[in-house]
């Protein structure tokens, strides 16, 4: 659980002013201004965060990047802070991919700029030079979100300021968590677009929707559509008349709800009145939290 002392921190110290080195190290190395390097150090001097989040590397980046560094050399320097218990070892911050393409360039030192980070902000950086990967799939985001929202008690509000997203964006991409694990594999493997996604939650058939989506190939135009029919016609025509009372503004406003927070929602307007009741249902306390979060503001 993070202390209260830290969740009202704000942004965590030096963490804007990182952004832009995070920015230059997704950015293509020789459209960026060089940096000057505090130092060069032997390539073997220099370790990798072993909890940077991003695991996989594309091979063939790495290689476009090892030419171009084999012919102009690493034009941004490494963002790195002093190993917590080696001396003279250095952890990588900032600018993993360099190092690794530095090292398939036979490079033998690299130029890296030492910072002072505690073992909170190294891991917040790494979380947001993987956030701001272009090639990052929507759950991965949305998880890299919920990390930042959780561990180090940032609102969204202050994510949209710093990352540069909307907080719709950012509130969008986080739902997409609330999906069926299959569904979210279908993400992941870029089988399912997140506009196809964002039909699917709430619904209560999301995986077998997905998995008709994903086998005929459908739009997201026609996985909307496929997503108010469903797939089984007398099944939907039972429901229809299970809920024939209701108009189509009631359904509507229960499909638009129910997308908006990612949880079935149902309406009970009585009729010849002005009041009714509103159902929220949810799956886990994790969902639970996320709508206190939203009612709250937060």
């Amino acid at each position: 659980m993070v202390d209260k002392k830290q969740k009202t921190r704000g942004l965590g110290r030096g963490l804007s002013a990182l952004m832009a080195d995070v920015n230059q190290e997704i950015a293509p190395q020789d459209t960026q201004p060089k940096k000057r390097a505090d130092m060069r150090v032997p390539i073997e001097q220099v370790q990798p965060n072993p909890d940077q989040p991003r695991r996989a590397f594309n091979d063939d980046a790495l290689r476009e990047l090892a030419a171009s560094i084999a012919e102009k050399g690493v034009i941004q320097p490494l963002i790195v802070r002093k190993h917590p218990s080696a001396a003279d070892i250095y952890e990588i911050v900032a600018g993993e991919r360099r190092w690794r393409a530095s090292q398939i360039a036979k490079q033998h030192d690299i130029p890296i700029i030492v910072r002072e980070y505690t073992d909170t902000e190294v891991l917040e950086v790494a979380i947001i030079e993987n956030i701001q990967r272009a090639d990052l799939n929507p759950i991965d985001e949305g998880a890299g979100y919920k990390q930042l929202m959780q561990k180090f008690g940032h609102t969204q509000e202050q994510l949209s300021n710093v990352l540069g997203k909307s907080r719709s964006h950012i509130a969008n991409v986080m739902r997409l968590l609330n999906l069926p694990d299959g569904v979210r594999s279908y993400l992941i493997e870029g089988q399912l677009t997140a506009g196809h996604a964002r039909t699917l939650i709430g619904h209560d058939d999301a995986q077998k929707l997905a998995d008709h989506i994903v086998l005929n190939g459908l739009s997201v135009r026609d996985a909307e559509k496929l997503a108010k029919q469903g797939l089984n016609k007398p099944k939907q025509a039972k429901t229809r008349t299970a809920t024939s009372s209701k108009d189509a503004d009631t359904i509507q406003i229960e499909s638009e709800l129910s997308a908006a927070l990612g949880m079935k929602v149902a309406i009970d307007h009585k009729p010849d009145s002005e009041g009714g009741r509103l159902s929220i249902s949810y799956k886990d306390l994790d969902q639970l939290d996320d709508l206190l979060r939203a009612l709250s503001g937060g």
